[in-house]
């Protein structure tokens, strides 16, 4: 697929957001995805604020618990957070730096340790108003381009639309609280990962692709369906999976 035809992909995406069933979890997870490939970048996660202004995970485009862990890991410190802050964009930040290993020791330690040497941090806006963050972690320092980190800021800009288009709450308290279903929903998705993983015998990302497929192809909410799971008012034993391989 082109550059062009990834992007075409993601606004008629965005499109579909006008709709009542649209599901902002997998909508994030693609858009993630599509992030890493369009930029060349190891890893995307996005983040947005709950109503203590704690930045939390709502995606990402590797689902490995490290990954997970890294992003969360700016609940309160890391450049996400500055960026939610101040809603202007951090890029190229040297994760070996002695100024950044000193200014968030336990983000740096971590993402050294995951295998990345720089990070990015761009703001989810409209019109003034950060809702989060699109972080963009990298195993090659060259530095983004200019354009790269442009088309980042679109990206970005476009997540903030499709979230706030289905939110035409008046009150702000209450869109947050809209925001913050997303975010409990995406914990619930966590917990049924694990249990699938566990009960499968299978890595976190092929239950989850599993889990993910089933959910799209019978047009299912992702976070609908890990709660129906998780409630235990779905049989998991209908969810085609791959089978681990004996070993030998």
């Amino acid at each position: 697929m082109t550059r062009e035809q990834q992007l075409t992909e993601v606004f008629v995406k965005v499109a579909d957001s006008l709709i009542d069933d649209f599901d902002l979890i997998d909508f994030l997870q693609q858009l993630s995805e599509r992030c890493m490939q369009l930029l060349e970048v190891a890893a995307v996660g996005v983040l947005l604020a709950d109503q203590h202004d704690h930045l939390q995970v709502l995606a990402a485009s590797d689902e490995h618990t490290r990954v997970l862990e890294l992003f969360a890991l700016q609940h309160d410190q890391g450049p996400c957070v500055d960026c939610y802050r101040s809603g202007v964009p951090r890029t190229d930040i040297n994760l070996h730096d002695p100024r950044t290993v000193a200014a968030w020791p336990q983000f740096t330690d971590a993402a050294k340790e995951t295998g990345f040497v720089s990070t990015n941090a761009i703001p989810m806006r409209l019109r003034g108003r950060v809702i989060g963050v699109m972080g963009l972690f990298q195993t090659d320092p060259t530095p983004l381009s200019t354009e790269d980190i442009t088309l980042a800021q679109a990206l970005a800009d476009v997540a903030t639309i499709a979230i706030l288009q289905q939110r035409t709450l008046a009150h702000s308290e209450l869109e947050r609280g809209q925001l913050q279903y997303a975010l409990n929903s995406r914990v619930v998705l966590e917990q049924v990962k694990g249990l699938l993983a566990e009960r499968w015998q299978l890595s976190v990302d092929e239950a989850f692709t599993a889990f993910r497929t089933y959910a799209r192809s019978h047009h299912h909410q992702l976070g609908r369906l890990a709660r129906q799971v998780a409630d235990g008012d779905f049989d998991t034993d209908l969810i085609p999976h791959p089978t681990t391989q004996p070993r030998h």
